[in-house]
């Protein structure tokens, strides 16, 4: 797993109070642990900081407003998902818009995807080893 370091724990504490609405309507969903499972909000991993984690399924949820579309935005977010990724954790992008208007089509995207990580993991983890490096 990731360390955090401590400004990015510091950045994480402040990024907790300063959340876009977006973030506020899906951390409400996301807090009543929809199909059981636990996401913490701006959660610290190494030098980034993800908007939800569940560290069961090693799931970030980002919740991407149309800046991220713009400049070097992609590339960036490009780079921090490959960077994740070493690290088993998977990342899933949530547009703002679709939290504002489908707020709860997108806590259903999140739980399946969550279940879906989590079939994964345990198909991987009881399977041999010939058939772990297919």
């Amino acid at each position: 797993m990731l360390t955090a370091r401590g400004s990015t724990v510091h950045r994480a504490r402040r990024l907790r109070q300063d959340m876009s609405l977006p973030e506020i309507l899906l951390c409400q969903q996301l807090k009543l642990r929809p199909g059981g499972f636990k996401f913490h909000k701006q959660h610290p991993a190494g030098f980034y900081v993800l908007d939800f984690f569940c560290a069961e399924a090693k799931l970030a949820v980002e919740v991407d407003g149309e800046a991220h579309g713009r400049g070097d935005q992609p590339a960036f977010d490009a780079v921090r998902n490959r960077q994740l990724r070493t690290h088993g954790i998977a990342t899933l992008r949530v547009p703002a818009v679709d939290v504002l208007n489908e707020l709860e089509a997108v806590v259903v995207h999140v739980v399946e995807t969550v279940r879906a990580r989590l079939s994964l993991q345990t198909v991987a983890v009881h399977a041999t080893p010939k058939e772990r490096s297919k």
